[in-house]
């Protein structure tokens, strides 16, 4: 083991455990630690909420293939699922793939067809080729080989980076001692447009609101008529990060729905009845 990856080892752990226990503590103020007891790199890496804002499209990557391509590649017609990792990341980021490979994997969506996945290193160092072995583990991981053209995994310069990011509000730190970057864990889900849309936080993401939220940002083009259903009686709670009952809409559909079956089954018990006079007007008719 290398210097490097003995220093990773020992930094990793404490960092994803603070990391990890970020949403937990921002949910709950007193339970936050004085700026002046958390490591240096740590107190600037936060991930704010810029909902309604725009990724900048102009920037510019390389894919895991080696070649040249602006973001505006991926915002064009589905929505996009955001990552920001690096791929030689010692832990955090490897739980961000794989949580996000799991959560997927349960879906019916498919990436390239209802979606797009991309991730982007916030190592500028890093090269096309540790990109590709990033997505050939998060590909084995999710178990669908044949949907890999949905899949994105880019690295670039440092400012392009920084822009993305910034535009997501995603902040991270490089810490020069350790060679490692500090980073918050989490992703962000993206309309065609590149407006941000909703942000989930943590290394595990709930299907059910991953699903409703590309069918959200799909507006509509993406999943099933229960889908829709779903959604317009679910609401996205951006202080919770996920779908929440919305409970006058509910209300509103299930009045209606009653409505709907009563209507119907007045219908059928007029046309039985109906039938049955005229069955029992034939009887008489014949009897005379």
């Amino acid at each position: 083991m290398t210097r490097r990856h003995r220093m990773r080892a020992a930094w990793a752990a404490p960092l994803l455990a603070a990391l990890m226990l970020a949403p937990a503590a921002l949910a709950r103020p007193s339970t936050l630690v004085a700026p002046e007891q958390m490591p240096e790199p740590l107190n600037e890496v936060r991930f704010d909420q810029n909902l309604g804002d725009l990724l900048p499209r102009d920037t510019r990557f390389v894919d895991q293939t080696g070649q040249s391509v602006t973001l505006s590649r991926y915002l064009d017609g589905r929505p996009v699922i955001l990552a920001f990792v690096y791929y030689e990341c010692p832990m955090l980021c490897t739980l961000i793939l794989n949580g996000l490979a799991k959560s997927l994997g349960v879906l019916e969506l498919r990436p390239g067809t209802d979606f797009d996945v991309v991730a982007i290193s916030i190592d500028h160092d890093e090269t096309p080729a540790l990109a590709q072995a990033a997505l050939d583990r998060t590909l084995d991981r999710y178990g669908k080989p044949e949907t890999e053209p949905g899949w994105h995994f880019l690295t670039g310069s440092e400012e392009d980076v920084a822009r993305v990011a910034d535009a997501a509000g995603f902040r991270y730190a490089y810490d020069p001692e350790t060679d490692e970057y500090a980073h918050s864990s989490g992703i962000v889900i993206v309309a065609p447009d590149g407006t941000i849309n909703q942000y989930y936080y943590g290394i595990e993401y709930p299907p059910r609101d991953v699903r409703l939220a590309i069918v959200d940002a799909s507006e509509g083009r993406a999943g099933t008529l229960v889908d829709q259903i779903l959604l317009y009686c679910y609401r996205y709670n951006a202080k919770l990060g996920k779908y929440t009952v919305f409970t006058m809409r509910l209300l509103r559909f299930a009045g209606a729905f009653f409505v709907v079956v009563l209507t119907v089954f007045l219908w059928f018990m007029w046309r039985f009845e109906r039938d049955r006079n005229r069955t029992l007007a034939r009887s008489t008719v014949g009897a005379a």
